[in-house]
């Protein structure tokens, strides 16, 4: 007999401070009713990142993307305001925009061609001409919370709850207005499919750069580890190192400035910010051993004169991808033995960690 699911979270002890903590249960990682739990949770009731503001500027601008499951559709209306809706025609369900984003004049489904406005009412019904009882007014796009910040939308599927800000805390968002991403422009996107559940990833992510000198020789060697530190907010981690001059030269090229840092928001999002540019990184599970990572690089430079300087630290970026993907992989397979089901957490190192797991456990306690 399987383990009950609310058993299975309760295996979880989040009232232990970091020096008695260990990991989740290895299941969290393997268990398919798990990953189903975190869709309804982690993932429906909090803010998630769901296009750029540059490319929903103008009125008829949109993007699509799919969140917990979810077709989701941004668009700049008429009126200018930035509006989220499920992307979901409300006669027979398919999805209304079709690309990854574009502009458009109205909102018009493939399907059988209900037409929306850009703020979402529907406005075009062909072959509707005597039906009784159908209220227009009714069937317009089903809207979902929407927030800006810095350069990103966030949108939240399950409406209610805290704010945007609210939820990021007001410390963090002073913090990071004064890293001054406004002047970063947007580079690239690239896209790393990793055979892991997408926590393996994060745990990498938050072990306060542990894995770092073994793992990482190049981006190890521009950092001062021995200064590495780690700060928890209520809901997200900065981890943090002074720059130094490598011994790398491709790495040493590209990264620079004084200090390198490397925010976390719970659940699945980051940025990677040096002088002069940033990275950020949206973790998507795509089933229980299988995640996709999408980065997007932006540079406060993106002249012609700056491309192959540019081209060279998104090139940097995909070797410490590549070395992160088959240690994940490794992890993984591990997570499956009979050997393993749970791991201590250095004090020193892996506060982010502890943090993450425990903000993960009060989600899914509360839908378990």
């Amino acid at each position: 007999m399987p383990t009950p699911l609310a058993d299975l979270v309760g295996r979880y002890d989040a009232s232990l401070p970091l020096a008695e903590a260990s990991t989740p249960p290895a299941a969290w990682y393997t268990d398919p009713r798990i990953a189903e739990l975190e869709r309804r949770t982690v993932f429906a009731r909090t803010w998630q990142f769901a296009g750029r503001l540059d490319q929903l500027r103008q009125p008829g601008d949109y993007v699509t993307c799919e969140i917990a499951g979810e077709p989701i559709l941004l668009v700049r209306g008429d009126d200018g305001e930035l509006r989220g809706f499920f992307n979901v025609c409300r006669h027979h369900a398919a999805a209304v925009m079709t690309q990854a984003q574009g502009c458009a004049k109205n909102l018009r489904c493939p399907y059988h061609g209900w037409t929306y406005t850009l703020e979402g009412a529907l406005k075009g019904t062909p072959s509707f001409v005597d039906e009784c009882h159908f209220d227009r007014g009714a069937h317009g796009l089903v809207p979902v919370d929407t927030a800006v910040w810095e350069n990103w939308v966030f949108v939240r599927i399950e409406r209610g709850g805290p704010g945007l800000e609210e939820s990021l805390g007001a410390q963090v968002i002073d913090d990071v207005r004064a890293l001054r991403l406004d002047r970063l422009h947007w580079f690239a996107r690239q896209h790393y499919l990793f055979e892991c559940n997408w926590k393996v990833f994060v745990d990498n992510y938050l072990d306060g750069g542990y894995h770092v000198p073994h793992l990482h020789k190049g981006l190890n060697s521009v950092l001062d580890f021995k200064q590495y530190t780690i700060e928890n907010g209520p809901r997200h981690c900065l981890q943090s190192a002074p720059m130094v001059k490598g011994d790398i030269d491709e790495f040493t090229a590209v990264r620079g400035g004084e200090r390198a840092n490397y925010y976390w928001f719970h659940p699945n999002f980051m940025f990677n910010w040096y002088e002069g540019m940033m990275d950020t990184n949206l973790v998507l599970p795509l089933g229980v051993d299988r995640t996709e990572v999408i980065f997007d690089f932006w540079f406060e430079d993106v002249s012609e004169a700056a491309r192959e300087r540019n081209a060279a630290s998104v090139a940097v970026g995909n070797i410490v991808q590549d070395e992160d993907m088959a240690i994940c992989k490794s992890v993984q397979r591990g997570l499956h033995s009979r050997a393993y089901d749970t791991g201590r957490l250095s004090i020193r190192r892996e506060a982010g960690e502890h943090l993450f797991h425990r903000l993960l456990h009060a989600d899914l306690s509360q839908g378990a």
